[in-house]
């Protein structure tokens, strides 16, 4: 997981045509010509969430209390007649199998789900237990939609076609990538970091973190038609580097982006608002400074 929280994301179905990068880079730049400020409201954020076929939800991943709001706010929305999928971030792909399992042998279990699909335990899975329980109450399909740790790094370290056939690697032009997406999401990757990583990694890293996007674009775009809600780290809920690039054009433009940010000193809209079609501000989780951690673990033990 990156040091830094607000970057989102922990360390294959085809997309239908060639050109689908491209359209939804289009897509993307169009909307993220004016972010919509939310009341941090479970009621704002409802409605928000209303009518739109396709809503990445954000979010930093160890506040609580963002994780409270959007529950209450997806409860609001099913509660009126809304039925979306539920894609997380926090379950591997490869898990799906489990997941479908563990609901038919115990159908309102979160617990036993959550168990039964091998959730990392680098999650905190009282936050996203109430997600879990949620669709399990109402029949919601649960998507695994992450990328494994294993084979993100197996991105990093042997190149796309560790995990992706050659046809996905052309249509999805991923030897190509725009050098704007390239460039934000390799800054993404050393902020993360705390601009700790030495430059030769970087790369590597940002190649990982497309892959996850790419993973999760296909595991919800099946569902694009009925409706789908991705829970997911903020920056793979961004228009401009995130999963909404790699979705079909048609899905990207149903998509609504939502970023939950934290406060960031005296400034009243956080610097990366810009790439969210809507962005709601929150008060910041109490928490050490992960970079101090992050730094002692990068530092040489003769030299601590």
């Amino acid at each position: 997981m990156h040091a830094r929280t607000y970057t989102g994301g922990m360390i294959v179905r085809r997309l239908a045509r060639a050109g689908c990068v491209a359209a939804s880079l289009a897509v993307a730049s169009a909307a993220l010509a004016a972010p919509r400020a939310l009341d941090a409201t479970p009621v704002a954020l409802a409605q928000a969430m209303a009518d739109r076929r396709v809503v990445l939800l954000g979010e930093v991943h160890d506040n609580a209390a963002q994780h409270a709001l959007r529950a209450a706010a997806l409860r609001a929305l099913v509660e009126k007649g809304a039925r979306p999928a539920l894609a997380f971030e926090q379950f591997d792909r490869e898990r799906q199998a489990d997941v479908d399992r563990a609901r038919r042998e115990r159908p309102r279990d979160a617990d036993y789900l959550i168990a039964q699909a091998q959730g990392s335990s680098d999650w905190d899975w009282p936050l996203y237990r109430p997600f879990v329980a949620l669709a399990l109450e109402f029949d919601l399909p649960i998507v695994a939609a992450n990328l494994s740790r294993r084979d993100a790094m197996r991105v990093a370290t042997q190149g796309w076609p560790a995990v992706f056939d050659a046809a996905t690697i052309g249509a999805l032009q991923l030897d190509a990538l725009p050098p704007s997406l390239r460039r934000k999401q390799e800054a993404a990757i050393a902020a993360g970091h705390c601009d700790l990583l030495p430059a030769r990694m970087i790369p590597a890293q940002a190649n990982a973190q497309v892959a996850r996007d790419v993973a999760m674009a296909q595991a919800i775009a099946p569902y694009a038609t009925r409706g789908v809600v991705l829970l997911a780290g903020n920056g793979h809920a961004r228009r401009d580097i995130g999963v909404p690039v790699w979705l079909p054009p048609d899905a990207a433009r149903a998509a609504l982006s939502i970023g939950l940010l934290e406060k960031d000193g005296e400034s009243a809209v956080p610097e990366d608002a810009a790439a969210f079609d809507a962005y709601l501000v929150t008060a910041p989780a109490p928490r050490e400074d992960p970079c101090v951690e992050l730094r002692r673990q990068m530092t040489p033990a003769g030299k601590r």
